[in-house]
């Protein structure tokens, strides 16, 4: 068993980093809590799984034996983020890998890698989407599940729809429907993809444009010198189109982020009821909370409005959250009247770019 590298420590350590972050934290198996690292004569491969996610991620270094070692997923990285050497000397030294600087070496135990699975090729190639659009897929993500009970709204549901690619994640309370231009090399694509895993992946790529892979069983993403991928979720999600198609008893337009302070500065009089509403005026939007203990607060904002003028509940931080996804933009915020019915945030523009974003809030629960 051979390995002799080296490389330079800030890339092997954010590497490193990268791949503990894609990968589940609890693994009850010893051997798929490691990191599989191979010298080549091109550089060196960090690989994982978890037999359900795959991560390859690929670095430049100098190789001086080439090899494949099994070691510690964590500990292999935190040793590297401690290292201030410019570079790091990785070589195998008995049943331990040393990370070897000028001054000092550091030993890991090795795993047996004869007992690791092997880390799955990504399935075939679908399509390209512009990176620059992760951050809506992202966005999506953040509206999903983190209750394993329900594993359906876990996922976010990704699905071709003409030369578009659709985003959909819910929790029930809240949802976000993004879509892009893409490039597809497929006739179809319907997948549900882990929330958890693809607000990795948006936050991780950097490339310019983004490669998905999918077949029946496995969907993932792929740049240079990266490739994840995992099992997809298997259940039925549900439509976004009622909450989108209904016509709108009221619109507001008004300024995100100038809306998202005035719910900031509100909600501390929320109370224990956690419960914001926005009363539509002539020219403005007011938001509004009041509890017997904390007191009351409210705040008016210009804003163009039109329909009825109708007031609804919001719990505050799914409304901060909503808002704070359009950042600076304008947004319009179609209201319809009654208790069980869904508001709707988008862009009041188009977006120049051709993205989309819908942000759902459904009615508050008292």
């Amino acid at each position: 068993m051979e390995l002799d590298l080296t490389a330079p420590t800030r890339t092997l350590a954010h590497a490193a980093n990268d791949l503990v972050r894609l990968l589940p934290g609890r693994v009850l198996d010893p051997v798929l809590s490691g990191i599989v690292l191979e010298a080549t004569a091109d550089g060196v491969v960090l690989a994982g799984t978890d037999r359900e996610r795959s991560i390859r991620l690929s670095r430049g270094a100098r190789t001086h034996a080439e090899g494949r070692v099994l070691v510690p997923a964590r500990p292999f990285a935190e040793t590297l983020r401690n290292i201030d050497s410019p570079e790091v000397r990785l070589v195998v030294e008995g049943r331990k890998l040393a990370l070897r600087t000028p001054n000092a070496r550091f030993a890991l135990p090795l795993l047996d890698l004869l007992s690791h699975p092997g880390v799955r090729e990504a399935p075939p190639r679908v399509g390209v989407l512009d990176a620059d659009f992760l951050p809506l897929a992202a966005v999506a993500a953040s509206t999903a599940s983190r209750d394993d009970a329900l594993p359906v709204f876990t996922g976010v549901h990704v699905r071709q729809l003409g030369e578009r690619l659709v985003f959909v994640g819910t929790d029930r309370f809240r949802m976000a429907v993004a879509s892009a231009p893409w490039r597809s090399e497929v006739a179809e694509l319907d997948v549900l993809v882990p929330a958890n895993l693809l607000a990795e992946i948006a936050k991780q790529a950097d490339d310019a444009e983004i490669v998905l892979h999918a077949d029946a069983d496995r969907v993932g993403m792929s740049w240079p010198a990266a490739e994840v991928s995992s099992t997809v979720l298997d259940a039925p999600f549900p439509s976004e189109a009622r909450h989108l198609a209904d016509a709108f008893d009221g619109t507001v337009d008004v300024a995100a982020a100038d809306l998202a302070g005035a719910v900031r500065r509100v909600t501390p009089f929320a109370g224990a009821q956690g419960t914001v509403l926005l009363e539509v005026g002539d020219a403005e939007v007011r938001v509004r909370a009041a509890d017997q203990q904390f007191g009351d607060a409210e705040e008016a904002i210009k804003a163009t409005t039109s329909g009825d003028r109708i007031t609804t509940a919001y719990q505050p931080r799914y409304l901060s959250d909503a808002l704070q996804a359009f950042g600076a933009q304008t947004v319009r915020i179609g209201l319809r009247a009654g208790n069980r019915r869904s508001t709707v945030i988008t862009g009041a523009e188009p977006d120049p770019s051709g993205a989309e974003l819908h942000y759902v809030l459904m009615p508050k629960r008292t």
